[in-house]
Order: structure tokens, then C-alpha cells, then sequence
């Protein structure tokens, strides 16, 4: 089959290949062929190393499809069911799962899948961003990694709610809390930026300002629900103007920069949440004073994978969506075919797209 195979950690193309072969399933896995993959951030970061992965692999971690086959013990799913792939799949009996109750931070599986390799190009093993690897025609995972949706559901956008639509909405959601009245800003307008920009207005948050380099980025934030669109220079007159700069009630951070960590959490309010979105580097750090935390009493979290219970999240990511209250077609910018994918990779490295859907 066709894959996109990334062959080192800094490579800027990948190695479309045609002859990719998936290992044999196993009891509890479930094989699925890849209809629609987004191209997502996160795959940029595997290739220059900011998300550590082993080499070679296959990107992709934002997919929808068709289930193939199943393993004798999956109960959940049966062949022919449509289904979202799940990056971060909660196991269901850890203390995360069940007594925590937040099945978005178990590892149980995820570290599990990510050292697999349930591909290979002749005596080759190949592994899979995340245990995924949806930029590939047909993949394989735990049955746990997918979510049986309705079949009227266009995949295309369904796909999206894998990675980036759940990340950014659950972060205003789940995560940060987004009361109704609020003010909130948003730094980073890309695909989980529209997102978490939807998801404040979703919450009911009565100025959303959002704010990035790229003009054509501000006039797509604002079609998604931004009340203000500013440069990085613009947000303290944006500020003033709506709280007399006194600071926003929430700041997401949806970009993965220690300076624009820094700017969001300088841009809230005494009292009010800075919520971690963007993935940064291992070996980067953000810096504050031992002072500020105690006399702004700021609150500072992080978001990882938008907080979600997968299982239950995605459903409610689609229903708004059915309902009108969440755009996720007008986040495709442009289709791709699997061939194209590089074209897609410039086009995410340069910030001229919302969102791509490769169309396997």
C-alpha cells in the first residue's frame, strides 16, 4: 500500500512509498483503511524533533475510515463501521480512567503503540507517529485507538476531530473552563487556534481576540468566531479596549513558543487561566518569578489533548457541529492526494493553511 515515510528527524520531505505492508493483526486490534488524515502541527514537530519518535516512520496521527478487519476478541467495532482514530486512546481501567477521571492522561496503551511497529517495507520495520500513523492507506491499532461514529458522517471533517478540533475546543472546554461573559484571547491561528477560538464561543465568551504574524490568518479567525483579530504589537490596545487592560479572564496558547507561553500568561487578568495548548521542546523553558504566582495568583495549565474523554468528546464535537455551533468544513483549506502530501508539509512550514485533508 501507499504511505509518507518519514526517513530521519529533520528531513523537510517525506518518502511517498507504494509498498508498505501492515504485520499481522493481533487478537485485540483492529485494521482500518484510512479514508481522510489532516495535516496537523504535530506532524511538523516529529520531523524537526520537537515531539521525539523513532525513525523510520509513518506521520500522521489525524485520520478517519473504514474498519477492514477485526481481531477475534474486538467487540466494539465490526468491519464496515466508520471510525475516528484515536492518538491517545485511554486503556479504561487505570487510576487515570477511573479514579482520576481523565482518561485523556493515561499511557497505558499510548506508550505501548508508539514502540510498535505495525508496519514494514520489505525486512524493514517501520513505526507509526503515535502508534497511529494515518498518513498511510490502511493502519492498524488497539481496538481502544477507534471510535465508532454514524455513517452519514462525512469523514472528511470527521477526521479533524481527531486531533486538532478536539485539542482546541477541549482546551477552552474541558481544560480551561470557559465561563460564559468572558474575555478571552488566543494566540496562534492554525488549526487548533480556529479551534479553541470555536470553542470559546461555543462557551459562551463575549470577546475573543485572537492574535498572529499572518494577516490572512486574522481575517480566517474572525470567520471562525474572533471578535478581534490583532498582531502581536496591536494586543495591549486590543487589551485596553476590552478591559480597560486589566488583563483577560483566559488566555490560550496554542503555537508552543516559551516567548508566546510567556505573553499569554502575562496577558490574563489577576485570577485569571493561562491555558498551555502548543507543544513546546523538551529542552526549552519558560521563566517566571518566584513573586508573581503569589501576588497574581494567576492560574497556569497545561492541555493535553483537550482534555477529553475521547469516547464521549468526540460524539460531542460532532453533535455541534450537526447542530450548526461548530464550522469543522470550513476548516479544510484545500484537499491533497496521499502523492502531495510534501506540498502539504510547505504549505504547513510557510502558516499559509487553517487546515489540510489528505484523500487517500
Amino acid at each position: 500500500m501507499r504511505a509518507a515515510v518519514l526517513r530521519n528527524v529533520g528531513d523537510k520531505t517525506l518518502d511517498v512509498c507504494d509498498d508498505v505492508d501492515l504485520i499481522d493483526p493481533e487478537p485485540n486490534d483492529v485494521v482500518v483503511d484510512i479514508t481522510h488524515t489532516g495535516v496537523c502541527h504535530s506532524d511538523l514537530s516529529v520531523m524537526n524533533g520537537t515531539i521525539p519518535q523513532t525513525v523510520p516512520l509513518i506521520l500522521g496521527h489525524e485520520g478517519a475510515g473504514v474498519v477492514a478487519e477485526v481481531g477475534d476478541a474486538v467487540t466494539s467495532v465490526s468491519p464496515g463501521d466508520h471510525v475516528i482514530a484515536v492518538w491517545s486512546p485511554p486503556c479504561g481501567t487505570c487510576v487515570y480512567c477511573l479514579r482520576h477521571k481523565s482518561p485523556n492522561l493515561c499511557v497505558d496503551l499510548q506508550f505501548g503503540i508508539m514502540l510498535r511497529r505495525q508496519f514494514r517495507q520489505g525486512d524493514v520495520e517501520v513505526a507509526s507517529m503515535c502508534g497511529v500513523g494515518t498518513w498511510a492507506e490502511r493502519t492498524l491499532v488497539p481496538e481502544q485507538a477507534v471510535v465508532r461514529i454514524d455513517a452519514s458522517i462525512p469523514l472528511d471533517t470527521a477526521a479533524l476531530v481527531g486531533c486538532g478540533v478536539m485539542t482546541g475546543v477541549g482546551a477552552a472546554l474541558n481544560t480551561a473552563k470557559v465561563a460564559p461573559g468572558s474575555s478571552v484571547v488566543v494566540f496562534g491561528v492554525g488549526g487548533v487556534g480556529v479551534s479553541a477560538i470555536q470553542g470559546a464561543r461555543v462557551a459562551g465568551a463575549a470577546e475573543i481576540v485572537a492574535v498572529d504574524r499572518n494577516l490572512a490568518k486574522l481575517a480566517v479567525a474572525r470567520s471562525f468566531g474572533a471578535t478581534e483579530a490583532v498582531l502581536p504589537e496591536e494586543l495591549d490596545a486590543a487589551k485596553a479596549e476590552v478591559n480597560d487592560g486589566q488583563g483577560f479572564d483566559y488566555a490560550l496558547e496554542c503555537i508552543g513558543h516559551p516567548a508566546t507561553m510567556r505573553a499569554a500568561f502575562d496577558a490574563v487578568r489577576r485570577g485569571g487561566t493561562c491555558c498551555i495548548v502548543g507543544v513546546g521542546r523538551m529542552e526549552e523553558q519558560v521563566s517566571f518569578s518566584a513573586f508573581e504566582f503569589f501576588f497574581a495568583e494567576k492560574n497556569l495549565v497545561g492541555s493535553y489533548y483537550g482534555g477529553a474523554d475521547v469516547r464521549v468528546d468526540f460524539h460531542r464535537m460532532l453533535r455541534l457541529a450537526e447542530t450548526g455551533r461548530l464550522d469543522l468544513a470550513g476548516m479544510i483549506d484545500r484537499r491533497l492526494r496521499l502523492e502531495d502530501i510534501n506540498d502539504g508539509i510547505e504549505a504547513l512550514q510557510t502558516g499559509d493553511v487553517v487546515r489540510q485533508i489528505v484523500e487517500l
